[in-house]
């Protein structure tokens, strides 16, 4: 059954990969179904509970925003169209492309390995591409993949995963972790002005509704 012509088009929710210097998009990663639940937390970066009385309303910077989520990926749909890529590998590629989010590819090692042998004093840490969590047009973030657990639930002749369940843990990054002049920080910028928009858009608050005249 088609569905109607005014239906709203699903959005989706996913992961773009993203050059930090040239803002080059290099991956976009789609969550098959979109989570029933998005799990958010805020640890406010206060001055600490030493801190002189004077400073006790300070922040130090933005909070620590972290994101949890469970995203399920399914190969029925391709199975039941007989998709050539799934009947060889089931959702393994779909699992690779979340998986090496979070390592370093395999030239980046070799690199590294031959620098090591011919005895360079000092080794870089590799840089990943700047991830960033979109949900919506009004959440866009870039993000540090802290953990990522994977639970295939089922298989094919072949033992090709064909159904999991992804559980996806994220760190909000913002200036305080990458610098004002990164394009990461730009991108916390413009998620915090949201923020500020959509609260002026909360409908006010009066000292009736909370059972008080004034406050002396």
């Amino acid at each position: 059954m088609s569905s109607s012509p005014i239906s709203p088009r699903l959005v989706n929710g996913g992961l773009v990969l993203m050059d930090p210097t040239t803002s080059q998009i290099l991956r976009i990663v789609v969550l098959q179904y979109n989570p029933d639940t998005v799990t958010r937390s805020l640890q406010i970066k206060s001055v600490g509970e030493s801190a002189d009385r004077s400073e006790a309303l300070r922040l130090k910077g933005p909070a620590v925003e972290t994101i949890k989520l469970d995203a399920e990926i399914d190969a029925t749909d391709q199975l039941e169209v007989s998709d050539s890529t799934t009947l060889q590998f089931g959702i393994s590629p779909q699992l690779a492309a979340l998986e090496t989010i979070v390592y370093p590819t395999s030239s980046q090692l070799q690199t590294n390995n031959n620098l090591e042998q011919i005895g360079t004093l000092e080794i870089i840490p590799m840089e990943t591409p700047l991830v960033l969590f979109v949900w919506s047009k009004n959440r866009v973030v870039a993000v540090r993949i802290t953990d990522v657990s994977i639970t295939e639930e089922a298989f094919d002749p072949n033992l090709n995963p064909i159904r999991a369940k992804v559980s996806l843990g994220m760190r909000v990054l913002t200036m305080d972790d990458l610098g004002f002049d990164h394009k990461g920080a730009a991108i916390f910028m413009a998620y915090l002005q949201q923020k500020e928009q959509l609260a002026g858009k909360s409908p006010a608050g009066t000292l009736g509704a909370l059972g008080i005249e004034q406050i002396t």
